[in-house]
């Protein structure tokens, strides 16, 4: 992984706790550190939906919004009514997918494929009554190029208003970070109404997100999300919205139609171990080095000896590795700050493209400053500096307290001459 994509793997990592780094799609770092979540957010969500895509489109989680995959899938599209199903959820024997016996997600050479058209028909069954249209499945063939998962996509008319759905399944090496990635996002960077997360019995939880499609509400969509991950590597997801579809569509109803108990409901139901069952179990993950890394909990211990007189950390995010944020409030207002540090001395090309015209300090340092816009709203100044030995320090303050919420103050708490005495100062050193 190059020192660009690791940087940005530790902020997506810290921001959306998927331990999961995702490629530049800018240079700009200012931008990068603005749109964190967004792309946080889209891969929190997207890593599933991406193993349901195959050679048939999905809801393609884009942006900041979801976009699911629409292309032609070997499942057909189809539209009826599904019968009202007990508290629901229908019970696992009604929907059951059972191309093999399967508890758990034990990878069975001997698992028979499940189709498009069986997903797309046990996730149809499992709905409470109403309508169906536009359903498309895709089953857990095998096709080159494609990842190992399986998934369907469909609109429900509960007779309130339609609503777009997905659902889907792959699963998560045993080594995988994910498999510790289960409680809600901070919510400093991902604005939303209610999160929970349930422990499941033997293992693996259940969390439940009532968010917005958009971070900064410029529509009023709402985009509600199940996600689990078991104890044996299988991860589900199911997403809904109060709309017919995720992106570009008005809204239909005031909120999506299943309850979080019903989100809950369906992706723990046993219906869908003969999918997990049927889906390759994946290669183990390489193991990340994290003992030159500075962790969190470092961050926060050598920013708060740095902050100016009187200022403190509250509401600190402190998990994970190159990244943390927290609130500094002067009593005009809360201003969020976040930091990532990061080892970029082998790398060349990015640091001559955002360094190349910076100021250098006389220890050597590197400084871009790039300030907040003046308009209306949520603004973000940040700091960037590279040390001499190559250790790159990033420091972004915001005049909210979140990235999203309203501003509360016209310029963030800490200036930027103060900003770049923390970025820049002397004990921030390369680990070796």
């Amino acid at each position: 992984m190059s020192e660009p994509d690791k940087f940005e793997d530790d902020l997506l990592y810290a921001i959306t706790r998927t331990g999961e780094g995702f490629r530049p799609e800018q240079t700009d770092q200012a931008g990068l550190v603005a749109g964190g979540y967004r792309r946080g957010r889209r891969r929190w969500r997207r890593r599933s939906t991406a193993a349901v895509v195959g050679g048939a489109a999905a809801l393609a989680l884009v942006g900041t919004g979801a976009v699911y995959l629409t292309g032609s899938t070997s499942a057909s599209s189809g539209s009826g009514t599904v019968a009202a199903a007990s508290s629901g959820a229908a019970s696992s024997s009604t929907a059951a997918v059972t191309p093999a016996s399967a508890a758990s997600a034990t990878a069975s050479p001997t698992a028979t494929a499940v189709s498009g058209d069986e997903v797309l028909a046990a996730f149809q069954a499992l709905l409470p009554k109403g309508q169906v249209t536009a359903g498309q499945g895709t089953g857990t063939e095998a096709t080159p190029g494609k990842p190992g998962g399986a998934g369907a996509t469909l609109v429900f008319d509960d007779g309130k208003g339609k609503a777009a759905m997905g659902i889907s399944f792959s699963r998560v090496a045993s080594n995988d970070p994910n498999l510790a990635q289960d409680a809600c996002p901070d919510k400093k960077t991902v604005p939303y109404d209610a999160c929970t997360t349930t422990s499941l019995p033997g293992g693996g939880s259940v969390t439940v997100l009532q968010g917005y499609e958009y971070p900064d509400k410029r529509a009023t969509t709402k985009w509600w999300n199940a996600r689990l991950i078991g104890q044996d590597g299988r991860q589900i997801q199911l997403s809904e919205w109060n709309s017919a579809a995720e992106k570009g569509s008005p809204d239909s109803r005031p909120t999506p139609p299943l309850s979080p108990e019903q989100l809950k409901a369906i992706v723990t139901d046993k219906s869908w171990d003969g999918v997990i069952a049927a889906i390759p179990e994946p290669k183990p993950v390489k193991p990340r080095d994290t003992s030159k890394e500075y962790s969190a909990d470092e961050i926060l211990q050598i920013v708060a000896k740095l902050l100016p007189n009187g200022l403190t950390e509250t509401e600190t995010m402190s998990n994970g590795f190159g990244y943390a944020n927290f609130v500094l409030d002067d009593g005009k207002g809360k201003s969020m700050v976040q930091l990532n540090v990061q080892d970029w001395s082998h790398d060349d090309k990015t640091k001559e493209e955002l360094f190349g015209n910076a100021q250098t300090l006389p220890d050597g340092t590197k400084v871009v400053v790039r300030k907040g816009s003046d308009k209306p709203g949520v603004g973000m100044w940040s700091v960037d500096t590279l040390h001499p030995d190559g250790l790159r320090v990033v420091i972004s303050s915001f005049n909210s307290g979140t990235q999203q919420a309203p501003a509360t103050r016209k310029a963030p708490v800490l200036t930027n001459d103060q900003m770049q005495a923390i970025a820049a100062a002397p004990v921030w050193v390369l680990k070796r």
